[in-house]
């Protein structure tokens, strides 16, 4: 789904995101609902980039990437966690493009991401190549999600990947008997 986002462009700088795990949900100016395989999924586009909420049985997650005000957590290029019964993996990289491999990768991204089922896209206003987007997938017991945040007067595009499934517990070798 594609959209187009009724508000000011938030995010100035890749380097202003931030990342929390586990904040309530914020305003949202447009949302996907999903179900995935059990798993309640959404997610959620922000005047400040993204939120996606998760929910299966008794477990739930929250990840926030965006502009928070008085964060103290920039966006890190990795984190591994566990959230409940889940294990939490996240990672984040920054591309630096010139103009036209930008404009190329943005038309490539919200092309991708507008046709996809489980795909929610918003461009702000002003630029076609100012946008957020959100791409999710339940894959071998997980649920995968994969956003880009795109700062065309930069040149930078910020893609992040994370992955949330239940925790395999590691079998405790038993002694042979004597």
């Amino acid at each position: 789904m594609l959209t187009t986002l009724k508000t000011s462009y938030t995010d100035t700088r890749a380097a202003d995101l931030a990342w929390a795990l586990g904040s309530e949900p914020l305003p949202a100016l447009a949302t996907l609902d999903l179900q995935l395989s059990g798993a309640k999924l959404q997610l959620r586009l922000l005047g400040a980039s993204h939120q996606v909420l998760l929910e299966e049985e008794q477990s739930s997650c929250s990840e926030t990437v965006a502009c928070i005000t008085g964060s103290r957590t920039p966006l890190p290029l990795g984190v591994a966690k566990r959230v409940g019964d889940w294990e939490y993996e996240f990672a984040a990289r920054v591309e630096v493009l010139s103009p036209g491999q930008f404009a190329g990768r943005a038309q490539e991204l919200l092309a991708l991401v507008s046709d996809h089922p489980n795909g929610l896209a918003g461009v702000f206003p002003g630029s076609p190549h100012a946008f957020t987007a959100m791409l999710a997938q339940r894959s071998e017991g997980q649920v995968q999600w994969r956003t880009w945040h795109a700062y065309p007067q930069d040149g930078q595009l910020v893609a992040t990947r994370t992955r949330v499934g239940v925790r395999v517990p590691v079998p405790v070798p038993v002694p042979a008997a004597l």
